[in-house]
């Protein structure tokens, strides 16, 4: 934590132990103040001659300076004009303390025969560690070397995640998958897993058991990711709660995947498994401890999502724990998924009723309500593929998803309203009993027809009926194949006219729309017209078109 306040924004990327790079004896670097220790460590190299080097710092840099900007009677510890020996050191090492570098090193020569004691001094009272660079050693030798060992770092990274991932793979195709994947994540993070149920008890656990505080502020972040928590009971949690974490999430909210906090000593995070399920996955990881600074109080450090603070504890996280954790989570999500669950079991029980022959209402009272809305789906950029529509359905809140002719259906009970989702046009039907789905499923249709038309997230079908149906389906399609025959065999062709007249004709948006040129639109839509032997300037002709197009999808 820097004396500024803020916290440095180092890169993601393996960090280099500054003990590491003192050791490589071609370098020959040495420590002449500041802390040391494994809790030192460097994200980067930078060279800068400037007196204020901080504005072009992101955090986490070893800055290598040969003190251009510092006169050369500063060696000695004399005045000279303007440039105090202490004071201007001091204030030095302070804008670099500000802005987060993590250490620094002065070359000598050309410039200075001595790193200027003064600078030692000031690096010591503000805890910057100070390193000399003897005059064989290059500022690139010494970048170059941050390099290399932050590739070795990197590559035991991905060797360590790997072995991992494999572990864990392993852990779950035992005759125990739960307990044995938390016992093998556990150990990977070196700290507590623990699987939450549904009703917020711990059903397993494995590990070093985490402190009776931050047990009891996973159990709150358990319930921030579970739909429909209830408030913790005990007073204990509610005075300590962060102050981003609600007392209770209402069902009907938005909930969160995951959620992190810093409590006694420990990361603690919590995600939630499943779509819905209410099994949720905390793990506990011991915080290692800050690299004491001589004659300072470490700094508070903000708990993210929250205005509290933990003394002196960062709250980064290895990016390869954070990886480890999330294939736990994967798993776990398969392991407690609604296969396994009583809801799972009922909507098995009503496919294999509809195959044996039951009617509709029958089957459809096994999956737990009485009336549906049927929602049809379209990304905005790419056609859906299977994650993309289990993500719908994921955000929807339903499983039963259907993938087809670049369109997803999601089948949700009428008391989850559908609201807009990011990134996708959906049509949302009325609500429906069993025996009237067919017809909730051409509501949708039209009613996303109708969203990409007028380029809204949303539309809802409506009370009046439309054009569409007063002719009937099949009369429909074989009238639009007829009319459309002759563009047929052209998809591009058959696309852009029915973004050109989606659009209203507007050429620069229908170019847009498609990533082509206007002048392509143009000759395409020239092209459509001689093929049709039709007056696209029509009104008539382009309702009729439109109609046709629908049809086609």
């Amino acid at each position: 934590m820097s004396s500024s306040g803020r916290e440095p924004a180092v890169p993601p990327t393996p960090p280099v132990p500054l003990a590491s790079l003192l050791a490589r004896e071609d370098l020959a670097l040495r420590q002449i103040a500041g802390p040391s220790g494994p809790g030192v460590v460097v994200h980067a190299a930078h060279t800068s001659e400037l007196a204020d080097p901080s504005p072009y710092l992101l955090g986490g840099e070893l800055l290598l300076t040969a003190g251009v900007h510092i006169p050369e009677a500063a060696d000695s510890g004399a005045r000279s004009d303007g440039f105090d020996d202490f004071d201007d050191f001091d204030g030095y090492v302070a804008r670099i303390v500000a802005a987060g570098g993590a250490a620094l090193g002065f070359g000598v020569a050309p410039v200075h025969d001595a790193v200027p004691r003064a600078l030692a001094a000031a690096c010591e009272a503000h805890g910057l560690p100070l390193i000399e660079v003897p005059p064989r050693t290059t500022f690139s030798g010494v970048a170059r070397a941050v390099w290399q060992l932050m590739a070795e770092a990197r590559l035991a990274e991905l060797r360590r995640v790997t072995e991992a991932q494999r572990s864990l793979a392993a852990a779950a195709s035992r005759p125990d998958p739960v307990p044995s994947v938390l016992r093998q994540l556990a150990r990977r993070v070196d700290g507590w897993a623990v699987l939450y149920g549904p009703d917020g008890a711990e059903l397993a656990s494995a590990g070093r058991r985490a402190a009776a505080e931050a047990r009891q502020g996973l159990a709150r972040l358990a319930d921030v990711v579970r739909p429909g928590a209830s408030p913790r009971a005990d007073a204990s949690a509610r005075r300590d709660a962060p102050t981003a974490v609600p007392a209770a999430v209402p069902a009907s909210a938005a909930v969160p995947a995951s959620a992190t906090d810093t409590v006694a000593g420990a990361h603690l995070a919590a995600y939630g498994l499943g779509a819905g399920g209410g099994f949720v996955l905390g793990v506990a990881v011991p915080v290692p401890a800050p690299v004491p600074v001589p004659g300072t109080v470490p700094a508070p450090v903000p708990v993210p999502g929250s205005d509290r603070a933990t003394g002196g504890a960062p709250s980064r996280r290895d990016p390869g724990d954070h990886t480890v954790v999330s294939v736990a989570a994967v798993l776990l999500s398969l392991l407690t998924g609604e296969q396994h669950s009583g809801s799972g079991a009922a909507r098995s029980s009503a496919l294999v009723r509809l195959l044996l022959g039951a009617p509709p209402e029958e089957a459809a009272g096994l999956l737990g309500a009485e009336r549906w809305i049927v929602v049809h789906g379209r990304p905005e950029t790419r056609p859906p593929d299977a994650v993309a529509a289990s993500a719908l359905g994921a955000a929807l809140g339903s499983p039963l998803v259907d993938l087809g002719d670049g369109v997803v259906r999601v089948l949700v009970p009428a008391d989850r309203e559908p609201a807009a989702h990011p990134g996708w046009t959906l049509g949302v039907s009325a609500a429906a009993g069993p025996g009237e789905w067919p017809a909730a499923d051409a509501q949708a249709a039209r009613a996303l027809a109708r969203a990409r038309a007028t380029r809204v997230p949303l539309a809802r079908h409506g009370a009046r009926t439309a054009l569409a149906e007063l002719v009937g389906p099949d009369e429909a399609r074989a009238h639009a194949r007829a009319l459309l025959g002759p563009i047929a065999a052209a998809p591009a062709l058959t696309e852009t006219l029915r973004a050109w007249l989606s659009l209203h004709g507007s050429w620069d948006r229908t170019a847009v729309a498609l990533s082509v040129h206007r002048n392509t639109v143009r000759q395409r839509i020239a092209r459509c017209a001689a093929l049709l032997d039709a007056d696209l300037d029509d009104p008539d002709v382009r309702m009729e078109l439109w109609f046709a197009l629908r049809q086609v999808r």
